[in-house]
């Protein structure tokens, strides 16, 4: 497991967990200074994503390794190769926060905070479900979708196909482009990003959300977020991400690809995979908790009372935190206003 640290190792340990499509690269801009304030910071590249080795990274059978039970004992094996016992603040970001929210739900000993960012953690299906109620529930949100005028479909559907990592690596804008229209479009800077609550989980009700959600049925993600601008006007209009930083991003995932992250949406959408988790269901997190996400983010909204749905898990809720401006990078769009929410939080609960 790669990872980037920062910090006195001596010092209270601050965890940071990234989404996708994203890296420990990511945290790039918080961790000096999470690290000035005394802690000591670590961020890996989680199971299937850059340097980080060892998983089986192709679309198999089955995708097992990356259920999110194994995802956390990669977590704590990652602290026990390390020697540290314990956390004093988990923070994930996007797919980063639905893993640390299963990181406290299993291991409370280690763990003595958290915070979610940009994607709420709404935790196990109910005790009652089982894989024939939820493929059920699967296929109705599918066809609902499908029936729309025009069709759409859900992302994370999409995502948990055999072709997806392919129309990425291979769009027709090149994979360059690709990543930079889908950074553009799911932060604060695209003046499309209008977020507002969802009423329901219909198939009427999520086609207000964004072509980056619930895309166009006949088409990839890459056509979905192919915005025609140029260069210069996206380094104006987006000065959080460099044309160096986006090299990053482009270097590694062309070395990738995107698979490794896609089979954790494989496992997130499956009836079985889930159906795996209801053991935990009901079970109230005693660690302190909170929230942070851009306002113009529509990941806050893409599941019905998502929010509301998180706090019911947690017994110590600190109220949610929304950043002016920003959208889904919410760490790297604005990391100075970011830090001083983490930072309230910390002041309060260490």
């Amino acid at each position: 497991m790669h990872y980037l640290e920062c910090g006195d190792k001596k010092n209270p340990v601050i965890l940071l967990l990234h989404g996708f499509p994203e890296l420990s690269f990511s945290w790039r801009k918080i961790m000096k200074p999470l690290s000035n304030l005394g802690y000591f910071v670590l961020a890996p590249d989680l199971r299937g994503y850059g340097f980080t080795t060892g998983s089986d990274n192709t679309f198999m059978d089955d995708p097992q390794e990356f259920s999110m039970p194994n995802l956390v004992t990669d977590i704590i094996s990652f602290l026990n190769k390390l020697k540290i016992k314990n956390v004093s603040c988990l923070i994930g970001h996007d797919f980063g926060s639905f893993l640390a929210g299963w990181c406290s739900v299993i291991r409370t000993d280690i763990f003595n905070s958290i915070i979610h960012m940009s994607a709420p953690f709404t935790g196990p299906c109910e005790i009652n479900d089982n894989i024939k109620s939820l493929t059920e529930k699967k296929k109705y949100m599918m066809s609902s979708l499908k029936k729309l005028k025009p069709p759409r479909k859900h992302y994370q559907f999409y995502y948990s196909t055999k072709y997806a990592n392919e129309d990425m690596m291979n769009c027709k804008q090149g994979l360059r482009n690709f990543l930079r229209s889908y950074y553009y479009m799911k932060s604060g800077d695209w003046p499309k990003n209008k977020p507002k609550p969802l009423k329901s989980m219909s198939g009427k009700q999520l086609s207000v959300l964004p072509t980056y959600y619930i895309m166009n049925y006949k088409k990839t993600i890459a056509q979905d977020v192919d915005v025609k601008f140029h260069v210069k006007d996206y380094i104006h209009n987006c000065d959080w991400l460099t044309e160096s930083e986006l090299n990053v991003y482009h270097q590694m995932y062309k070395r990738t690809g995107f698979q490794g992250g896609l089979n954790w949406y494989r496992c997130m959408t499956s009836p079985y995979f889930i159906n795996q988790l209801k053991t935990f269901s009901g079970k109230k997190i005693k660690i302190p908790a909170t929230f942070i996400s851009g306002n113009k983010d529509w990941g806050i909204y893409q599941n019905y009372n998502a929010i509301k749905l998180m706090k019911k898990h947690y017994i110590n809720f600190f109220d949610s935190q929304f950043i002016k401006n920003a959208g889904h990078w919410v760490q790297q769009e604005n990391h100075l206003e970011t830090l001083k929410k983490v930072q309230v939080f910390l002041d309060i609960t260490s």
